[in-house]
């Protein structure tokens, strides 16, 4: 790993699978987000869990914006 870089994961001898339901999973929780994040974990090249971060933004009025 010359120069700071990361592997290509093209180059892994796994291909991470993603089935048509988590795909479903993350376009729903991404679409709910106004702010915050997703964490997808993989195992074995397989998507098994989802984690939703959301974060709640106050003006200088103190009102809530998320």
């Amino acid at each position: 790993m010359s120069g700071g870089h990361l592997p290509d994961s093209r180059s892994a001898n796994t291909a991470v699978r993603v089935d048509s339901s988590w795909q479903d999973v993350v376009e729903r929780q991404v679409g709910a987000l106004r702010f915050g994040s997703l964490q997808i974990t993989v195992h074995e090249g397989k998507v098994v869990q989802i984690e939703r971060s959301v974060k709640v933004r106050l003006d200088k009025s103190g009102r809530s914006d998320g």
